[in-house]
């Protein structure tokens, strides 16, 4: 029954609706002149009205074209406010001044009090009629579809207009308001009881909620995400509402938060424009560069545009990203007679890259593909090792064979001494490309090692803000944690040039200055978009600093060189790094015993394999884990 009466309502017209609402405007006349007679106590007014056969009908015609006029018919139900109440005030008192003229015209002579009576009751009806109404279609509505039941969370200014706008909504029903604001709880408004937080769950049970509307734009953003993040918690949908002045245009509705420029934190001037353009090295060659989607390998690609290679082979393992960074090149040629070739792919396919190596005849290989995140290769020790060594060692000899000039490993400070899977696997990358350096003649094999790149995937500066954006906390592992930062420019520029320097089995690092505090990176990061840091002497803050405790394999400090000498460059911010290798009989050793654990995937042999031939290995324990220091 509900549903036929939902389906029949909706299915009115609006000319059909505005001539019901005439037709009650004009049948409420009897009605009001009924009224007036009880509420006078006397029979004169209907006498005279009723009693005349023509007067009735002529003031239900006058009642009918005031209502036409006045626009009353026009006028939805669900926006029958002020405006429209003081629009049937004046449609009353013309009726009654009309009543009153048809009794003088007829000599009736009915006292004024009467035609008074008769204005207020058919006011009063009408206006009454018209709530009735309003009430009785929302009621057909709710029941004939689903609705919403809501709580408003905030009972000031904001949530007092949202609460007499879903008066009229067939769709939301809002059941109560929340507000942190003590002496507004247990009071009502706009018909609505007002509830402390605490209340939340009991009402979610209670009434069905399931969506809370945050009316607090005026609220800090971090104090909305974290509202947001325990409502959502509870099983309700999350809705924010913006202020008026948002809606109006004279605030943005855009998140207040504003990029980082992950340079601004190094705590020195940036080196990528002090660095040298390595010259015409990689003019007219043919360059291979592997994980050419990633951070690195991108920004690798882009500025070898500006260096005129004849061709760049883009050899990524990832669809997505090889499609990016290749269309993203092509739009960048300006008239460049350079070619393009995107190959999907993996490092660890010796048939691929030995096709590859002969087909466009690579000259120069940038080696970035890797799987770095620290946690992830600590949880897959297997697959991080199988990639990241024997990857690496296929595609070296893939080189050499093919006859490629330079050869240039991307490393990490993590394989100085490493205590996780990740940075071992980088170390046994680097003795493989040592190795093939000390017998190899017609490629030059050199490495580049690098601290933590800001902004790339890996990178802490991504995570902080995302953090930041969802209102905390900002996760630390430990206090103390300092890490060496360089930004993305800064890394691909530093590939570019050492390996214009290389003479075969280098090591270059970059002079970073300092480690950085990622503690005060942290606060830095809070502090550089409005917000202040909540802690013991600011128990008020916007964001927390929550430390977790030291991941797997993590290092408090990390380290670039492993030998303790360094040799100069000729630019005065590469350094060299002098480091010895494994003969070519323990290099062998070491991967025969690495493969056949992987080809096993016995990960206590893996870790065996490198507390063996890894320096600081010996961190690695028999039961899988990696300790810290």
């Amino acid at each position: 029954m509900r549903i036929m009466m939902y389906r029949w309502v909706s299915s009115l017209s609006r000319r059909y609706k505005r001539a019901m609402l005439l037709v009650i405007d004009v049948l409420l006349i009897p009605g009001a002149l009924l009224g007036a007679m009880l509420l006078q106590g006397s029979f004169d007014l209907v006498g005279t009205i009723l009693g005349h056969w023509l007067a009735l009908p002529l003031l239900m015609v006058i009642g009918g074209l005031l209502s036409s006029v006045l626009g009353l018919p026009l006028i939805q139900l669900k926006s029958y406010e002020s405006h429209a109440i003081a629009l049937t005030g004046v449609h009353a008192v013309l009726l009654g001044l009309s009543a009153a003229v048809l009794d003088d015209m007829a000599g009736f002579g009915t006292p004024l009090a009467g035609f008074i009576n008769f204005t207020l009751v058919y006011f009063l009806i009408s206006v009454a009629t018209r709530m009735g109404m309003l009430q009785l279609l929302l009621g057909i509505y709710r029941r004939g579809q689903d609705q919403s039941r809501v709580l408003i969370y905030g009972a000031g200014a904001t949530g007092r207009q949202l609460a007499a706008a879903l008066r009229t909504d067939e769709t939301i029903f809002p059941i109560a308001f929340i507000d942190d604001n003590i002496n507004t709880q247990s009071t009502i408004i706009q018909g609505l009881t007002v509830y402390g937080p605490l209340a939340i769950p009991a009402l979610i049970m209670t009434h069905a909620i399931d969506r809370v509307l945050l009316a607090m734009p005026s609220a800090p953003r971090p104090r909305q995400a974290q509202l947001a993040r325990k409502l959502e918690d509870m099983g309700v949908e999350v809705q924010a509402v913006p202020s008026f002045a948002q809606l109006t245009g004279r605030e943005a509705l855009v998140d207040q938060l504003q990029p980082v420029v992950p340079g601004r934190f190094l705590g020195r001037e940036a080196l990528d424009a002090a660095l040298p353009d390595s010259g015409t090295t990689y003019a007219g060659r043919r360059i291979l560069i592997t994980g050419a989607g990633g951070s690195i390998g991108s920004e690798l690609c882009r500025q070898l545009l500006g260096r005129s290679p004849a061709k760049l082979v883009l050899l990524e393992i990832s669809e997505l990203a090889l499609y990016t960074i290749d269309m993203e090149l092509r739009a960048l040629l300006h008239q460049q007679a350079i070619e393009i070739i995107p190959v999907l792919g993996s490092i660890t396919d010796a048939t691929l890259l030995a096709r590859v190596m002969a087909q466009h005849k690579i000259q120069v290989v940038f080696h970035a593909a890797a799987y770095k995140h620290v946690p992830l290769v600590e949880k897959n020790p297997i697959v991080g090792m199988s990639n990241n060594v024997l990857g690496t060692q296929t595609l070296a000899q893939a080189a050499a064979q093919g006859g490629v000039e330079r050869f240039i490993l991307i490393s990490s400070d993590k394989a100085v001494r490493p205590q996780n899977m990740m940075g071992a696997s980088k170390r046994l990358a680097e003795l493989v490309v040592q190795d093939l350096a000390s017998r190899t003649k017609d490629t030059v094999f050199t490495m580049v090692r690098f601290g933590n790149v800001m902004g790339s995937s890996g990178s802490v500066i991504p995570l902080f803000q995302d953090q930041i954006q969802k209102g905390g906390p900002v996760t630390l592992t430990h206090r103390d944690v300092t890490r060496f930062f360089m930004t993305i420019p800064e890394a691909a520029k530093l590939v570019l040039v050492a390996g214009s320097f290389a003479s075969g089995g280098d090591v270059f690092v970059l002079d970073m200055g300092d480690p950085i505090s990622i503690y005060e990176l942290a606060r830095q990061m809070i502090s550089a978009v409005g917000y202040s840091v909540r802690d013991e002497s600011n128990p008020n803050g916007d964001i927390e600093i929550r430390i977790t405790g030291l991941r797997p394999g993590e290092k408090i400090h990390e380290e670039l060189l492993i030998g303790e000498g360094q040799l100069t460059t000729p630019h005065p911010k590469i350094l060299q790094a002098n480091e010895a290798g494994l003969s070519e009989i323990e290099l062998a050793s070491a991967l025969r015993a690495l493969r056949r654990a992987i080809e096993t995937a016995d990960e206590t042999a893996l870790r065996a394999v490198v507390a063996r031939w890894v320096e600081g290995g010996t961190h690695f324990t028999a039961d899988g884990r990696s300790t810290t220091t």
